[in-house]
Order: structure tokens, then C-alpha cells, then sequence
């Protein structure tokens, strides 16, 4: 979606406000009761007694204009990091600030609310492995559906609340299944089954389509699996854009329309597409900027708004893409998001686990004894580590040996041991345009690159607008399921540059295809521990040093300077201007017409005649 489009939401934004009615839905079958509790046993964590945290909202004007639908009355489950790992949180705009519903030591992600408003289905760790999970909101308990080594994820419910949709990893890449709620001890049915990505389903509440994300054509789309149709024309592709990216689809309440993320690489912009399924040849229209859409109801879509180290949450009014929930600041990226009326009354049974905040990842130390001035912060010796200055400001060491052995736990190995480089002295000169990089201050890093060349590490290019930016994963030493999960997008080829000029001009490709295996995202991770990722610079297609993609920098709300001056004194930081001093013998400019040696000839005399 344009900017300009935008930049007319948000004027608009100021003449909103937020009402809600009550929404109601029909009921359909209920999960049996004799559903328990999980006896999966639990790991006790150190904690302390907290406030629940509550988002950052953005107030607004008491007037309402005149074509703005109110939003219904409902509650986000979302899947948020904290404390380390993934918990599912609740929400509502009016009358709950976020909650945390979990708050175990394990990853909870991609709730999927049931259309009875009292389960929820959701993809969990706490065994080991990834397997699907389903928590009752009104008493708390838990049941374990799926028990694979395999990865199992992305739920999604049928309109009676009898199956899930839901993706599994198979022998090569994730594929799509449907399994009975009702009898967890029934086989699964493989609806896709072949070597392409197949993510993301979504059931239709009419109950005879499911949605979901292929790459079957080339490049991931959204397609459609009619439950009706023979097995041979059973997918149709809805998107049918080969210059855009899908993701994320998701049903109206009534089944008429689906919404899904559309993201254009040309120009960095990701956009609401929904398409009409009544009128199923015509192309989808773009209504709003965000992505991860979940329609709230008929009329109403709330997204996430992604930045590259910042995720928001935002409502729309589709009939005329005006804002109606004002952009919601979230505690970190998003891992899951659905919307819907809840029978149970939050936080309820979970008030307990709502006041529990997780010790902290690390614990930022000066050391006294440092022989430092005061104001001044000393460089400290990293042990275990290759670089060419193993050093890091005494203000991120400890972040970077929490990060370190976090990664080594998840992965199995230790990535963090050999780095490109740590700290680098001001004698020490980088690449041309890193005169102020971030490895000046120590408190930056940079990944060893021959981790791209040993197949042990990928980057994958995001961009926000007319800027790049990259997120890296980190092959896990076990494959078997119980470290990392799978990757959904095509990673970003650099060698590729010396295979094409076409290639050469844009700084690479993607790969012809994802990657296979299980993969841990440390752009996410080191976000928890304060290392953000940085920008590639605007030349990074024809100048590879300045793509930027191994670097993460311990910010911590602080700018390049003032990091620099927690080393060095000012006068260090001033650049001498460059005086030509001048010629001692100054050189005449040369003519044409005038020989550059004078030489002396003889004038002839006339000759005496006696």
C-alpha cells in the first residue's frame, strides 16, 4: 500500500475513538467434557511477584466521524516473547490490558481461538518438541492432540469446533493436515503431501474451503483446498500475483471474503489484501497497510504494523481504511494472533500466572575494580572467543554471555566462538562508509560470514520501504525436531552475485529453494537480549561489506556518539581537517607557443666586401 495512503490514516487518526458493542455468534458443538488437565510435568523458574504489563496505547479524540463503524467487542490472544520464551497474552481495547495467560519455561505460539470461545488451540514445547496443544479458558487445563517428533503448528478451527487444520513438518518441508478434536487418538489426514511449503491454513467458516500459503507456483500464494472437489482440481490459486509475496490468510466471520499479507519487494510495503469469494475471479483488493490480519468482524481487520526492531498492533474500519484501533505498541515481535469472544471471564484461573514476571535474562554489571576515569566505561576480555580484539564494553558483556549461552542451548553449538570481529580500535580503519559502526563503541559484533558458506547460517532479507534489513538464522545441530523450527521464507543468496549480471546488480537472489530442516531465528533471540540488528547502507547491492547482514549492536537507547564517549574522550571523536600545505617551488603553466627550454640563436651579421 502507498504511503500517501497511509499518511491519510493517520490524519484521520485524530477524529477516532474507540466504542464497542457486543457481538454474538452461534454457538456451535461444544468439545466433550471429559477433556482434563495435562499431567505433562512442569520445570520450576525463578520469579517474582509483577504487574501484569500493559501496552502503550495511543489516546484519542472524543469526536467520532460520521462514516466510522464502532469495532465489535472481543480479546486478542497473542503469542509475545517474555522472560525468554513465547507466552500467550489476552487483550481487549476496552476492558483488559494485556495479561499473560502462560508463563511456563517452554514456547507457546500460534493461538487459534475455538469458535465456542471457551478452548483455545495453540502450538507448545513443553514436551521437547513442537506439538499441538488445547488450553480450556475456563478452567485452565490443558490436553496434548498431537505427540510427533516432527514440527506441528498453525492451528486452525472448524466451524463446528470438531477438526483442526493444521501444518506439520514432513520429510522435506511443512505440509497440510486436518486432525478430530473430538478423537485426539485418530490418525491424521494428509491433505497435501509433495515437496512444496504449505503453511498457514485456515478454515473457512462455511466449512468446505481451507485456505493456506504455497509455493506450488514458484513463489508463495495463497491458494485454496475445496474440500468438495476430486483430489486432481482440488487447489486454486486465489492470489495469483507473481510479483508479490503472501502470507497469513484469514476468513471473514461469514465466509464471503479472505484477507491475506501481501508484500512487494520492489518497494518494501506490505498491504491487506481481501479477496471476495463470491465473486472468486476477480483480483483481490488492497484495503489497509499492515499484516497478519485477523478480521474482528464483518466489517473490521486488526494488523500488525512491523518496523524493523519495533511491532504494533492496529485496527481498521475495511468499508474506508480508516483506523478505528489506535497502533497498540507490543512487548516484542509477534508469534501467533487471533481475535473472538470469550466465554470465560480473563484473567479468571489464570490471575495467578498473570502476576508472575520471569527473572531477567541477565543482569547489566560495571566492574568497580576497572581502571577507568569516572564517566568512562573499560573494555573487558571475552574468554572462549576468536576474534581479532576478543573485547566488549564492560556495559554489554553480560548481555553477550547471556546471549551466547542461550544460543549454544538452542542450537547446540556454540555460534557465538568465532566472530568476524568484536571490538575494533579507532587505529584499526573499517570498510569504506563503517567510519561510525557500531564495533567502535564494543558494544557490537559481527557473525563469522563462513557460516553462510558452510550452510550453518542464512540471512533473510526484509525490507521497510525503500531500506533493508536482515534476519538470521542458525541451523540447529539436531534435526530431530527438538531445537529450532522450519523455515517459511527463502533466504537471500549473496554468492548468487557472481552467477548473473542480474544477479550482480541486485546484490544477489533468493535461493531457488527453502532450505530444509529445522532452524532457530537469532534476530528474534538476541532482541530479548538487547542486541538489535542493524540497517543495510542505501549501496549495499554493489558494495557487499555494506550489507550489514552479520552485525548486531547493543543500543539500549543510546546514540553512536555518546557510546563512543564512554571510551574515549572528546577530543578522540574530532576529525583534523586536511590542510595542503603549499608548492615551496611553484610551477609556471606551460603555452604553446613558447618552447618550454629557451635556447639562444645566433643572430647571423652581414658579411664586410672589401
Amino acid at each position: 500500500m502507498k504511503s500517501s495512503h497511509f499518511s491519510v490514516h493517520l490524519l484521520l487518526f485524530a477524529f477516532c475513538f474507540l466504542l464497542f458493542i457486543s457481538s454474538c455468534t452461534p454457538a456451535p458443538t461444544s468439545l466433550p467434557p471429559t477433556v482434563t488437565a495435562s499431567n505433562t510435568p512442569t520445570v520450576t523458574q525463578t520469579s517474582t511477584e509483577a504487574a501484569t504489563q500493559t501496552p502503550w496505547i495511543i489516546t484519542t479524540s472524543p469526536q467520532v466521524a460520521d462514516n466510522v463503524q464502532p469495532a465489535p467487542r472481543g480479546t486478542f490472544i497473542l503469542s509475545l516473547p517474555d522472560g525468554g520464551f513465547y507466552h500467550l497474552f489476552a487483550y481487549s481495547p476496552e476492558s483488559l490490558p494485556l495479561t499473560r495467560l502462560t508463563a511456563n519455561p517452554w514456547d507457546d505460539i500460534a493461538p487459534a481461538l475455538g469458535p465456542d470461545g471457551n478452548w483455545l488451540a495453540y502450538a507448545s514445547r513443553q514436551n521437547g518438541y513442537w506439538d499441538l496443544y488445547l488450553l480450556n479458558l475456563q478452567d485452565g487445563g490443558s490436553l496434548r492432540l498431537t505427540d510427533t517428533l516432527a514440527y506441528d503448528g498453525s492451528p486452525s478451527w472448524s466451524p463446528d469446533g470438531a477438526w483442526l487444520v493444521y501444518e506439520t513438518y514432513g520429510e522435506k518441508s511443512l505440509e497440510i493436515a486436518i486432525r478430530s478434536v473430538t478423537d485426539p487418538a485418530s490418525a491424521p489426514i494428509q491433505l497435501t503431501s509433495d515437496n512444496y511449503l504449505d503453511t498457514s491454513p485456515a478454515w473457512s467458516p462455511l466449512g468446505r474451503q481451507i485456505a493456506f500459503v504455497s509455493n506450488r507456483s514458484g513463489e508463495p500464494e495463497i491458494w485454496i483446498i475445496d474440500l468438495d472437489r476430486a483430489t486432481s482440481d482440488q487447489f486454486v490459486n486465489v492470489s495469483r500475483s507473481q510479483e508479490t509475496v503472501e502470507s497469513h490468510p484469514a476468513w471473514s466471520p461469514d465466509g464471503t471474503r479472505l484477507a491475506w499479507a501481501s508484500a512487494d519487494p520492489s518497494t518494501g510495503l506490505t498491504s491487506i489484501q481481501v479477496w471476495d469469494a463470491r465473486t472468486p475471479d476477480s483480483p483481490a483488493v488492497s484495503v489497509v497497510a499492515g499484516d497478519w490480519p485477523v478480521w474482528q468482524d464483518n466489517g473490521h481487520i486488526a494488523a500488525r504494523f512491523s518496523s524493523p526492531n519495533q511491532t504494533h498492533l492496529a485496527g481498521y474500519d475495511v468499508s474506508n481504511s480508516i483506523l478505528d484501533l489506535p497502533p497498540i505498541l507490543l512487548p516484542g515481535s509477534l508469534e501467533g494472533l487471533t481475535y473472538g469472544v470469550i466465554s470465560a471471564s480473563l484473567p479468571g484461573v489464570f490471575l495467578a500466572g498473570a502476576q508472575v514476571t520471569p527473572a531477567s535474562l541477565y543482569v547489566p554489571a560495571l566492574d568497580p575494580d576497572a581502571d577507568t576515569l569516572p564517566g568512562r566505561t573499560a573494555l573487558v576480555e571475552i574468554t572462549g572467543i576468536q576474534a581479532a580484539y576478543p573485547q566488549l564494553s564492560d556495559a554489554a558483556d553480560e548481555a553477550f554471555a547471556a546471549l551466547r549461552f542461550r544460543v549454544a542451548y538452542e542450537t547446540g553449538w556454540d555460534a557465538l566462538a568465532s566472530l568476524e570481529n568484536a571490538f575494533v580500535p579507532l587505529s584499526t580503519p573499517l570498510d569504506p562508509g563503517l567510519g561510525e559502526d557500531w564495533l567502535y563503541t564494543g558494544r557490537g559484533f559481527t557473525l563469522n560470514p563462513a557460516l553462510v558458506q558452510a550452510g550453518w547460517m542464512v540471512a533473510v532479507r526484509e525490507d521497510f520501504g525503500q531500506q533493508t534489513w536482515w534476519r538470521i538464522y542458525l541451523r540447529t545441530s539436531a534435526q530431530d525436531g527438538s531445537q529450532g523450527r522450519p523455515l517459511t521464507q527463502l533466504p537471500w543468496d549473496f554468492a548468487a552475485r557472481t552467477g548473473s549480471s542480474q544477479a550482480y546488480e541486485n546484490g544477489g537472489a533468493l535461493m531457488d529453494s527453502i532450505p530444509g530442516g529445522y532452524w532457530l531465528d537469532l534476530t528474534s533471540l538476541a532482541a530479548e537480549y538487547g542486541w538489535d540488528r542493524l540497517p543495510a547502507l542505501t549501496n549495499w547491492r554493489t558494495y557487499y561489506a555494506g550489507a550489514h547482514f552479520n552485525e548486531l549492536a547493543y543500543i539500549q537507547d543510546t546514540d553512536w556518539r555518546s557510546a563512543m564517549l564512554e571510551l574515549y574522550p572528546p577530543e578522540a571523536l574530532l576529525t583534523p581537517t586536511v590542510v595542503i600545505p603549499p608548492t615551496r617551488t611553484p610551477t609556471r603553466t606551460p603555452l604553446w607557443y613558447r618552447s618550454p627550454t629557451p635556447t639562444r640563436t645566433p643572430t647571423p651579421r652581414p658579411t664586410s666586401t672589401p
